[in-house]
């Protein structure tokens, strides 16, 4: 992005942070580290917050957990010893009141400037103490008796904290950055009229304002991330993400894709299934079909409720690619869901004599070799397996089709090394690639799909099976424990089957840890798989938990599957998976330490036959607000996509995607779940920008996405 200043042209945002005064080679290594190393990382780093020294308020008038300046002076200084040393500082002002500012870390020289009858000025968060409100640790200055010293007349921003960087530092360093900011038109991407059609207010308008607020400007939308010099940002950063997607997209449909239409094979497996498709999976189905039809490469997400029926529509499209005589690979995130599909697949395909090979890690020596020999012949149709199916080694004949269970499960890296797989490696241009079909039972909410997805066609299975009967959920303080273990007594004498689910596997797991006192409450699995063999003696009970063998996991799972025990204490290794139409109750143990998603994904464990289920909550007062609201949406409703809405307000887009892993949505600036309603305009600037300005929607990438768009929209 050229820039002149003083008639010279410049690449002013790509300088380095080591021009800046200050920014020596170890705070530039410390910076880089953050991924910060030019200018416009910097301008780009936003106040998480701001402090308003702009005006003072009366001690009297202070509430606990809301921060302020006061100003006042020293009535009494205390200094104890007693657990380590603490410095106590009791202030009041003219409102006749006293707050007392409390110091862990000080040295002599500090204590002794606090004489009674020094004028101090300082400012940070109250909170109760034990003889009325005090001040941790604030930051302060002392005044002289005479001078009135001035307030500050912009807020000040508090920048995110950065391992071996001072806030004091960074603040300076971004102030130098913000001096070197181009003029207005060097620096803006947007066209004008766009600006003015959105009023909108230009890029480096808004940065100035997120970065220096004036006193006047308002601090709550400011704090709460609606301000429209933020709105601009966000704006900005969601039209480069959604850029860079489009592009990708654009990039994949110039590559070739064979063209599936020879539907035989699927009509048959549709006619020998025990059941009628619902309405939904027709639809869903049909989609993929015209897709399949065309010489260019699907990219769809099927989302589905979990028990909706995904992996049915999968093996339709499967058939599709073996009707033309290519093959078909499904790659699930753990064993035993690959193992699962594997079950399905064979039980659905085997009488039309399609051969399905399985291919996971456990998969070894000369049974390896030989499932190997079969997927590079052609002859395994459709190739099931785990992370194992991109190792190297592994080599398809001719894939045509790449279908990703759990796509959240996996980083994007991971899909396009299976892409990759069909063509014998990386793709070039004008190769023929396979289709590609990801499939979530995490149901995403249209606003993040818009967002997230904007390079895949999404479909919705909405719509669940005849004869699953919803699933009655209730919550109950851990003081009930008793009553749920012969009410778990009486379900198994019925004949029928229970989980218990836990969070932790050793009793000591979590001590040592800060906070480890909070969460050493939490039953360990091995801990109450003694305690509830013990209780319920006449009852089989197993365990499952991560740190066992695969071996041993997936034997006490078939002992569950088959009815050869009643009881089935797990950890949360059971979320995806396991499909026991015989079991009927699940205590899920402090459950107000588990997201709204896996919640639903345990609670689809049950509900799977014809008889009524229920699924307890069983949590440790007292609840926090969102654990509260989270144990309330569960009770309220078992629809996927509500609970996925309700998912994204509490939780934010990070943790619902698994984007961490995907570099996806790692947003600086906007946020998915607040800024939801800039997302249509998103999509309209950004076809707009394609067609009359696609130079700038190149440099727009680049400003906020960098080198990351190959993954972004794999």
């Amino acid at each position: 992005m050229p820039t002149r200043q003083h008639g010279a042209p410049v690449e002013l945002h790509l300088q380095p942070i080591s021009s800046l005064r200050g920014a020596g080679p170890r705070v530039a290594e410390k910076l880089a580290a953050r991924g910060l190393g030019t200018l416009q990382d910097l301008w780009l780093l936003l106040p998480r917050q701001y402090e308003d020294r702009t005006a003072l308020t009366p001690i009297r008038a202070l509430q606990p957990g809301v921060a302020a300046q006061i100003e006042g002076r020293v009535e009494a200084v205390e200094r104890g010893f007693r657990y380590r040393p603490t410095l106590r500082v009791a202030i009041g002002d003219g409102s006749r009141a006293t707050v007392v500012l409390r110091f862990f870390h000080f040295r002599a020289a500090q204590a002794a400037q606090f004489r009674p009858g020094a004028r101090v000025r300082c400012y940070g968060t109250p909170r109760p103490g034990l003889h009325g409100l005090e001040i941790v640790h604030p930051s302060y200055r002392l005044l002289d008796d005479e001078a009135e010293a001035s307030l500050s007349d912009t807020l000040d921003p508090v920048y995110p904290a950065l391992e071996g960087v001072g806030p004091a530092v960074l603040r300076r360093l971004i102030q130098q950055a913000l001096e070197r900011l181009p003029d207005e038109a060097a620096l803006e991407l947007l066209p004008a009229e766009l600006r003015a059609g959105f009023r909108l207010p230009s890029l480096r308008e808004a940065l100035l304002t997120v970065h220096r607020p004036q006193a006047g400007d308002d601090v709550a939308a400011l704090l709460a991330g609606r301000h429209p010099a933020q709105r601009r940002l966000a704006l900005e950063e969601l039209l480069a993400h959604h850029l860079s997607l489009r592009r990708q997209r654009l990039a994949q449909q110039a590559h070739a894709a064979p063209a599936l239409r020879d539907a035989s094979l699927a009509e048959r497996l549709r006619a020998a299934l025990p059941f009628a498709l619902t309405g939904a999976q027709r639809r869903v189905f049909d989609e993929i079909r015209a897709d399949l039809a065309r010489p260019r490469p699907m990219l769809r997400l099927v989302q589905g409720d979990v028990g909706s029926g995904k992996t049915v529509v999968a093996a339709l499209a499967a058939m599709l690619a073996v009707a033309a005589g290519k093959q078909a690979a499904l790659m699930a995130p753990t064993e035993l869901l690959a193992e699962q599909h594997l079950a399905n697949l064979r039980g659905w395909l085997a009488p039309l004599g399609v051969r399905v090979a399985w291919l996971a890690g456990k998969v070894t020596g000369r049974a390896r070799a030989q499932t190997l020999a079969q997927v590079a012949s052609g002859e395994a149709q459709v190739v099931v397996g785990t992370h194992a199916l991109m190792q190297e080694g592994v080599a398809f004949r001719d894939l045509a089709l790449a279908i990703v269970d759990e796509q959240h499960r996996f980083g994007v890296h991971q899909r396009l090394a299976l892409r990759d797989k069909g063509v014998g490696g990386r793709v070039g241009a004008g190769a023929v690639v396979p289709h590609q079909l990801v499939m979530t039972a995490t149901p995403i909410p249209r606003t993040l799909a818009m967002a997230a997805y904007a390079d895949l066609d999404v479909s919705s299975i909405d719509e669940l099976p005849p004869g699953r009967t919803p699933v009655q959920t209730v919550a109950l303080g851990a003081e009930r424990r008793p009553e749920l273990i012969e009410r778990i007594r009486r379900a198994c004498a019925e004949g029928r089957q229970a989980y218990w689910v836990c969070t932790l596997i050793d009793e000591n797991e979590d001590e040592g840890k800060p906070g480890g006192g909070h969460r050493v409450e939490a039953q360990a699995a091995q801990s109450v798989y003694e305690e509830l063999s013990a209780r319920l003696p006449e009852l089989r009970v197993g365990l499952v938990h991560g740190r066992m063998k695969p071996a041993q996991k997936q034997a006490a799972m078939q002992a569950f599957k088959a009815g050869a025990t009643d009881l089935l204490v797990a950890t949360t290794v059971i979320e995806v998976g396991v499909d026991v139409p015989n079991a009927s109750l699940m205590i899920v143990e402090n459950a107000e330490r588990l997201g709204l998603a896996q919640l639903h994904q345990l609670r689809g464990r049950v509900g799977r036959g014809r008889a009524a289920s229920t699924c307890v909550l069983l949590y440790q007062p007292p609840l926090s607000a969102m654990a509260r609201e989270r144990l309330a949406t569960m009770r309220e409703t078992n629809d996927g996509f509500v609970i996925a809405e309700k998912d994204l307000e509490l939780r934010g887009p990070g943790e619902l995607l698994g984007t961490r892993q995907t570099g996806l949505a790692a947003f600086r600036v906007a946020d998915l779940a607040r800024d939801a309603d800039l997302l249509p305009q998103v999509q309209r600037i950004g076809e707009r920008l394609l067609q009359q300005a696609p130079e700038q929607a190149e440099r727009l990438v680049a400003r906020w996405v960098g080198g990351a768009a190959r993954y972004a929209g794999a």
